[in-house]
């Protein structure tokens, strides 16, 4: 086992691998930009070191200065997170070059499927269903007009290096292809540093549901059931929730062993997520890999009553999972997750930074906060507005949603707007409570709140 790790991230993530590192024993050093100076992942942690100013090119997507803070601190290894560099090959391979363990795949691996146009290629020789599309990254406007005749409108024009719905742009006629496809190049290079994008079908109504998989070098490959991530806006996940109302025991072992097969035919080690499209017909189409831990995760770890963070650095100083005996598992109750942003809903989603002038975190059975702020915190302008994860268990779906129901009530926040008014609305919908929901379903049940 290690016995100093970098943490190269910062908000809830940071906090949460601080903690696990410290039930392992291990000595966490949190790597933090000038504007996170007051984090709680800062205050936690054995040790701190700053790696630069507030804008991400300059500190979180700096791969210099982490390197450098990593050496200068004599870690071991660096946990990454999600999101900044989690999915950059560069950066897992300056890892290796400097003698730290990237705690997550290999540089080479990461190419492969953490780059999605590289990802699809993969799968598609691997004989997993994937969304037709483009053969590659699509260099130029001309080009992707072509594939955009080939395959049909309308179509997803999607950052080769993204996630988090970054880098996404959906094209519904050749009149907009231009814009969209340039937008998408131009949101990818910020957020990634990578303006590569591909093209795909856009499949209607779909479900989002995912795989947990996880890997050791061992020879241990697994997945932890599903997660339904429908509920979206802008290809940003809002709500996740485990089992998916949507799949039976069959489908469920179906996609999973669809998921592991991947997992094997690419040599992937560590946490991982396989993301498929699910239609109305229950056809599934492989649409990308996340090469990292999610922001969901907690919702996986409730049903399986596991530590996937821990199980993450465990595999990547060489042990063994500790979870292979439990293979294949079966949801435990049912878990859903509510992601608390500092935004506006009720005036499209406004970004609302600003002064926490009060906090009371809701309690009781059941119920996980994830969550790096407190009362007197100021959530910067600069990041994503992730403030806290919510996430409630019930031994059924129904228990689990008015479990919910009760802790979004209890939760309060002041000083700041935050996304808690809209997962009310939601949980009111009728079509929610019945587990009818698609990627569209704000479009269509909540349009009140895309004004």
């Amino acid at each position: 086992m290690f016995s100093r790790v970098l943490v190269a991230n910062r908000g809830e993530i940071a906090l949460r691998v601080v903690r696990a590192l410290r039930e392992l024993g291990v000595t966490s050093v949190v790597a933090y930009s000038q504007a996170d100076a007051d984090t709680r992942a800062v205050q936690e942690a054995d040790e701190a070191v700053c790696i630069g100013p507030a804008p991400s090119a300059k500190s979180y997507l700096s791969i210099p200065a982490i390197i450098g803070a990593a050496n200068s601190r004599r870690c071991e290894a660096v946990h990454p997170g999600y999101g900044f560099l989690s999915e950059n090959a560069e950066f897992a391979r300056a890892c290796a070059d400097n003698d730290v363990v990237f705690i997550g795949p290999s540089a080479e691996v990461i190419e492969r499927m953490g780059e999605k146009s590289n990802a699809k290629q993969t799968m598609i020789a691997a004989g997993v269903p994937v969304v037709p599309g483009s053969d590659g990254a699509v260099e130029t406007v001309e080009e992707a007009r072509e594939v955009a005749e080939r395959i049909g409108y309308p179509i997803l024009i999607k950052a080769s290096a993204g996630g988090g719905g970054k880098g996404m742009r959906e094209c519904w006629d050749a009149a907009d292809l231009e814009h969209e496809y340039e937008t998408a190049r131009a949101e990818a290079r910020v957020a990634f540093g990578n303006d590569e994008v591909y093209i795909e079908r856009l499949v209607q109504h779909p479900r989002h549901v995912e795989i947990q998989v996880l890997a050791d070098t061992h020879g241990n490959a697994i997945h932890l059931c599903e997660r339904d991530c429908s509920v979206q806006r802008r290809h940003q996940k809002l709500i996740e929730e485990s089992p998916s109302p949507a799949l039976t025991p069959e489908l469920r072992a179906e996609m999973g062993a669809t998921a592991v097969k991947a997992v094997r035919e690419v040599g992937y080690v560590n946490a991982g997520t396989i993301e498929f499209l699910l239609d109305a017909q229950g056809r599934y189409y492989f649409m990308e890999m996340n090469t990292r831990i999610q922001v969901e995760h907690p919702v996986t770890e409730m049903i399986t009553l596991t530590d996937l963070v821990k199980e993450q650095v465990r595999i990547a100083a060489g042990e063994p999972m500790t979870l292979a005996d439990r293979a294949p598992f079966t949801p435990t109750g049912h878990a859903i997750e509510f992601r608390i942003n500092a935004e506006d809903p009720e005036h499209g989603f406004r970004p609302c930074p600003g002064t926490i002038t009060r906090l009371v975190l809701p309690g009781g059975p059941g119920v996980r906060v994830d969550t790096h702020v407190y009362q007197g915190y100021k959530v910067p302008p600069t990041y994503d507005s992730l403030v806290a994860k919510l996430i409630c268990w019930g031994s059924t779906r129904e228990e689990a949603l008015r479990r919910g129901e009760r802790a979004l009530r209890e939760f309060t926040i002041e000083g700041i707007k935050t996304t808690i008014p809209f997962h009310l609305a939601a949980l009111a919908q009728e079509d929610f409570r019945k587990g009818d929901v698609y990627t569209d379903f704000i479009d269509t049940h909540l349009p009140e709140f895309l004004k």
